[in-house]
């Protein structure tokens, strides 16, 4: 089996109107040069353009998925919400909720996103591909039920999970996000409940600034199943294969998943405008080797990555490849043109498991 590439142009349509990075275009703020927000559809077109120039493409199997239906939908958000969303949508766009604007067709394309995650995951469940990656966009794990947030309008793995569910396809999730702002929304939705496992690696208290606490483990019967790993700004690529290890693996083997899906972030990037964390390229390729591994081990390979947030247009292209390299066994490569540099860069360069520490503290609260 193959893995599989979850795509739709139409998602690419998707757009915010004008800011610079986060900041509303206005008063004293001007226009960027390239203009609108930092989730611009062109890390991602560049990311579906690179695997094509590659090569890699052809190790892929490429499709899409139909829209997320308005009864997915109702699994994770009230129809309240849906139908607000969907009324502003129809009336040209609007914000419902901070840092998430969107424009005309903005629900349609959000449902599309959902559709692409939920047809990725499904295709892993039924056996059709050996793994799967959903291009998504508008992101969605920092969704709330009630309110979208942080450039996400719908939860897009907890839509897929739920309808899994629902379809009696798996019985228990591990959902790991590695984006570098903490997936609050997943954490959210799952908070209280004992057939998914949460796992955010976030940069600590870079957005949202109230979350991601390594004290919120989980509520009621989901009490242990949640699990929040900050790490410090500039910890670099020895520290997240570090986390990796002593943290997400045994949890992931406590917990004994059906399946995994990851919360797909490339903004732990060195040079990504809104994180600090010093990932390369070659870091997300480990972590997708680790996990790929992890779910063989646990779960006969059921592995799907949806993807979040990124936004450094040279670099997101060449960590993505890297992770579908890694996904299909592809012998393609797209060498990271930065990996020299960040090499130099590192904080464990000149001083060996600088941030160690760090871990062992947070090791001594999960285990």
């Amino acid at each position: 089996m193959r893995t599989g590439f979850f795509f739709d142009e139409r998602c690419l349509w998707h757009h915010g109107g004008q800011y610079a990075l986060t900041v509303p275009v206005g008063g004293l703020v001007q226009p960027l040069a390239a203009g609108g927000l930092p989730e611009s559809p062109e890390t991602k077109r560049r990311l579906r353009t690179l695997i094509e120039v590659s090569g890699l493409l052809a190790d892929l199997d490429l499709t899409s998925a139909p829209p997320a239906t308005w009864e997915d939908l109702l699994r994770v958000h009230p129809d309240s919400y849906l139908t607000r969303f969907r009324a502003a949508s129809d009336a040209g766009g609007g914000e419902l909720g901070p840092r998430a604007p969107f424009g005309a067709g903005g629900f349609e394309i959000a449902a599309l996103s959902a559709g692409l995650a939920k047809g990725a995951l499904f295709s892993v469940l039924q056996g059709r591909h050996r793994n799967a990656y959903a291009l998504t966009r508008p992101p969605g794990h920092h969704c709330l039920p009630e309110e979208p947030n942080g450039f996400c309008l719908l939860a897009n793995i907890a839509i897929a999970v739920e309808a899994a569910f629902a379809a009696r396809l798996t019985e228990r999730v591990a959902v790991l996000d590695w984006d570098v702002h903490h997936g609050n929304g997943t954490e959210a939705i799952f908070y209280d409940r004992d057939d998914v496992l949460t796992i955010s690696i976030h940069q600590d208290h870079n957005y949202p600034m109230d979350t991601g606490d390594v004290a919120d483990q989980g509520a009621g019967p989901g009490e242990g199943a949640n699990m929040n790993i900050p790490l410090p700004p500039g910890a670099g690529h020895a520290t997240y294969l570090e986390a990796m290890e002593r943290l997400v693996l045994p949890a992931l083997a406590r917990f004994e998943p059906d399946c995994i899906v990851v919360a797909c972030g490339y903004d732990a990037s060195a040079v990504d405008p809104l994180g600090r964390m010093l990932a390369t390229a070659d870091t997300f390729r480990q972590m997708t080797r680790m996990v790929a591994e992890a779910a063989d081990e646990h779960c006969d390979g059921r592995l799907m990555l949806a993807h979040e947030g990124g936004y450094s247009e040279v670099h997101v292209p060449f960590c993505g490849h890297a992770v579908l390299e890694e996904l299909s066994g592809s012998a393609v490569r797209a060498p990271d043109p930065l990996a020299a540099t960040l090499a130099l860069r590192q904080p464990n360069a000149r001083m060996e498991g600088v941030f160690s520490h760090w871990l062992t503290e947070l090791e001594d609260v999960f285990f």
